[in-house]
C-alpha cells in the first residue's frame, strides 16, 4: 500500500470557478492542474504569473509540489481561484506569512460576479433604445 504524503489544503473561489489546492512541502516544484502540467492547462502567461504571485511574494516558489483540482468558470476565473487557494494553503502551512499575504491582497476573495439579467432589459443594465415616434 502506498504511503500518503503530508499536505496543506486551501480552497479558492473566483466568479463561478472553484479550486482545491494541495501543497506538498517535501516537493521539488512540480505543479499539476487537473492531472495536467501547469503550462499545459494554463496557456496564457498572464494567468500563470497571476496565480504564482503568492509564492513569489513569500519567496517560496519551487519549494512545494502543488496539486490543483479546479472546475467551473473560465480560464481567468480559474487562475484567480487557484491564486486564492495557494494563499490559503500557505497560511495553513505557516501562519506567520499572514502579513505578507494580506499586504499583497492574496487573502481577499474577489467577490465580483456577473450581474443577472433583469426583466424588460436587454442585459443586466442595458435598456432597449428609446424611440420618440
Amino acid at each position: 500500500m502506498a504511503e500518503q504524503r503530508m499536505y496543506y489544503e486551501g480552497v479558492g473561489r473566483r466568479k463561478t470557478a472553484t479550486a482545491r489546492v494541495r501543497l506538498y512541502p517535501d516537493g521539488k516544484g512540480e505543479f499539476v492542474v487537473n492531472d495536467r502540467p501547469l503550462r499545459e492547462y494554463f496557456v496564457r502567461e498572464v494567468d500563470i504569473i497571476h496565480l504564482l504571485e503568492p509564492l513569489k511574494a513569500t519567496g517560496l516558489d519551487g519549494r512545494f509540489d502543488i496539486s490543483v483540482k479546479v472546475r467551473g468558470g473560465g480560464i481567468s476565473g480559474q487562475a484567480g481561484a487557484v491564486r486564492l487557494g495557494i494563499a490559503r494553503a500557505l497560511l495553513k502551512w505557516d501562519p506567520e506569512l499572514r502579513p505578507i499575504l494580506r499586504k499583497g491582497g492574496f487573502l481577499t476573495r474577489d467577490a465580483r460576479v456577473k450581474e443577472r439579467k433583469k426583466p424588460g432589459l436587454k442585459r443586466a443594465r442595458k435598456a432597449p433604445q428609446y424611440t420618440k415616434r
